[in-house]
């Protein structure tokens, strides 16, 4: 198996775990319906955990373009390899979204609320404030890169590393999660997304194309600068890059603060 499809597989995988258990949770006629947060976060630490022991041997297991991105900035990755893995990462989330869509086939037609249909799929914030769901999602990824960082440099045995990991998703997720569904990964929401909008969903309403550009952009930032940091603080290595990102983040947040309601909707 290339790397690619090692990358597919994994990001599968994981969307096999984390929408299911949202569409466990959210769908009516469901057993588990209701299940709440901490079951919900549980199901992703313990997806991701098995798409890493999956695939980490054959693609590095990143299952995230804001990991690819981060640590090809950081010098671990080449920046060539950067565009397949993020097309693999985006494959495997969309027809893991797919056949989570199957599995709960008749339970669309029986939801009515069309909000928790799309929840299955993709993140959403909890109140609509631009400036702060971008930070959520900032935070969130900034933490698990430099979390990983300290997995990785720690004195681990390797086959406990996924273990490790889905222990941070699931203390990032009950952490930092309760604002917007912490995407934390644009291929977890935009992989989703997109099989929302095309797939035959009874009642889906909105796919919410406008909230969309900030689960891939808040992580995207947060987890590149998450590493630099890192790599800035603990190896006593201060770049250019580290200065890029910082400045193109106090920009992007700018415009976001501009661009929020000055009244937030409760």
């Amino acid at each position: 198996m290339t790397p690619f499809w090692g990358e597919v597989l994994g990001t599968m995988i994981l969307i096999l775990f984390g929408a299911g258990v949202c569409a466990g949770a959210n769908l009516t006629k469901s057993y588990a319906k209701d299940a709440g947060w901490v079951v919900i976060t549980l199901a992703w630490g313990l997806g991701v955990t098995l798409g890493i022991f999956a695939v980490g041997t054959i693609s590095g297991a990143h299952l995230n373009p804001a990991v690819t991105v981060a640590l090809a900035w950081v010098g671990d990755f080449a920046w060539s390899d950067v565009p397949l893995y993020i097309l693999g990462q985006l494959i495997g989330a969309f027809i893991g979204a797919c056949i989570i869509f199957l599995q709960y086939l008749p339970h669309w037609k029986a939801t009515n609320d069309p909000g928790a249909k799309l929840g299955v799929f993709s993140t959403g914030p909890a109140i609509p404030h631009t400036f702060s769901n971008l930070l959520s999602e900032f935070l969130g990824t900034f933490v698990l890169l430099l979390g990983l960082q300290f997995i990785g440099a720690g004195a681990f045995t390797e086959g406990l590393n996924p273990i490790a990991v889905g222990l941070l998703i699931v203390a990032i997720g009950m952490a930092f999660g309760g604002t917007t569904g912490y995407a934390i990964n644009p291929a977890r929401d935009l992989g989703p997304r997109i099989a929302h909008a095309v797939l035959p969903i009874a009642g889906k309403g909105s796919s919410n194309w406008k909230y969309s550009w900030i689960p891939v952009v808040g992580p995207l930032l947060g987890g590149s600068l998450g590493a630099l940091f890192h790599k800035a603080v603990f190896n006593n290595s201060l770049t250019t890059e580290f200065w890029i990102v910082l400045v193109v983040s106090v920009l992007v947040f700018g415009v976001a603060f501009f661009v929020s309601p000055k009244k937030v909707i409760s």
